[in-house]
């Protein structure tokens, strides 16, 4: 028979709740030497880049005109339209080519960011400029500016061609620069006149590409412009 100790209910037993343990120091000073250690990594790379930027050379040759003038690709918009940046170095490459600086002009670039070649809607746009047809030539595969210098080079020593202007806006000419060193081609860099710019064509999106370049691209995607 059930006495009254045992008839009282037992009030319910309550979880400890979760106590969340305090960091200990030592794993603390860990993490903070990590966060320092890669925010300083990332300094070192950005000021790479910067420094690579800064004392890229514009040129390997004083010779004043060329065999062509290379006008590096950049989108079209979306309907297939010049943007303002493709149109100024369009714009430029057509001024260079009335001055005299080359015979003809290359543009290089295919369908990179959406399905309207870059070369050949700069083509259309030099034709409307007055440049005629049998100076014009196109490469319409590159999809980045590795593949514009290489597949480039290997297009100009189809024809017999060694050396050329490279008209490209002047934010992407210190990167345009390192890459055309590794063509055997003699060069010039030359930069279209201002636009502007939209979000890869601030410095800061330029470094990021710059630094790209030198860290992992120099070497994993070279291109043999004589392949």
């Amino acid at each position: 028979m059930p006495t009254a100790a045992t008839s009282r209910r037992r009030a319910p037993t309550r979880r400890p709740r979760h106590r969340y343990k305090p960091i200990k120091m030592g794993k603390a000073r860990r993490i903070v030497q990590v966060s320092a250690a890669i925010v300083g990594l990332i300094g070192l790379l950005v000021l790479w880049a910067v420094i690579a930027r800064r004392v890229a050379a514009m040129a390997n040759t004083s010779r004043e005109h060329f065999d062509v003038i290379v006008v590096l690709g950049s989108p079209a918009d979306e309907d297939g339209n010049p943007t303002p940046e493709q149109l100024a170095r369009v714009t430029e490459g057509v001024r260079e080519y009335d001055r005299g600086v080359a015979p003809r002009i290359l543009f290089t670039g295919g369908a990179a960011r959406n399905h309207f070649v870059e070369a050949d809607v700069m083509a259309r746009v030099a034709a409307s400029q007055g440049i005629p047809p049998s100076a014009i030539f196109v490469e319409t595969k590159a999809k980045d500016t590795i593949q514009n210098a290489c597949y480039s080079a290997r297009l100009m020593g189809n024809h017999g061609w060694r050396s050329a202007e490279v008209v490209s806006s002047a934010y992407h000419l210190p990167r345009a620069s390192m890459i055309f060193s590794r063509t055997p081609l003699q060069w010039r860099m030359h930069a279209a006149s201002a636009w502007e710019a939209g979000s890869e064509g601030t410095p800061g999106f330029e470094i990021l590409k710059t630094i790209r370049y030198l860290v992992y691209a120099n070497w994993a995607e070279r291109c043999n412009p004589e392949d």
